[in-house]
């Protein structure tokens, strides 16, 4: 049973990143979709060890790239989690079926990625000034379950 958002990692470079959300996704039933490039083998070693043994949990798919994933996708609100956005994330009334955008390590979304007017908006996650950024995982851990949440953990 999905959670109703889906996390979505355009071209993630990290495998125990990605292991990591796997068990996320499984632990609280959202989906995790992948959009190459990926900067690793699913078979990475890292990334199972990571994911332990939620892999089999978890409803994880593998997009060739962004378009394709949006294809699956949409027409779904797509938001796009930056530091450089005004907006946070907790200010999202999130609904069923939106996506929950994030880019690659280190260097996160593309300006191109973020003008895509299929992006409905762009969030943040606050952090102290100075910081560069979160982990991916965590990021995406943050976010999935501020979207369980305000729906009562249902």
């Amino acid at each position: 049973m999905a959670l109703g958002v889906r996390l979505l990692f355009h071209s993630p470079r990290i495998p125990q990143n990605t292991g990591t959300t796997i068990r996320l996704a499984a632990a609280v039933g959202c989906e995790l979709h992948l959009a190459g490039p990926l900067g690793f083998e699913l078979t990475d070693t890292k990334l199972k060890r990571a994911g332990l043994d939620y892999h089999d949990l978890a409803q994880v798919r593998v997009h060739e790239d962004l378009t394709a994933a949006y294809a699956e996708l949409l027409p779904a609100r797509v938001f796009a989690y930056t530091t450089h956005a005004d907006t946070m994330f907790t200010s999202i009334a999130y609904r069923p079926g939106d996506v929950l955008l994030f880019g690659p390590e280190p260097t996160g979304l593309d300006p191109d990625v973020l003008a895509d007017p299929r992006v409905t908006g762009q969030v943040r996650i606050p952090m102290l000034p100075g910081r560069r950024s979160l982990n991916l995982a965590n990021a995406a851990a943050i976010a999935a379950y501020e979207a369980w949440r305000q729906t009562d953990f249902t």
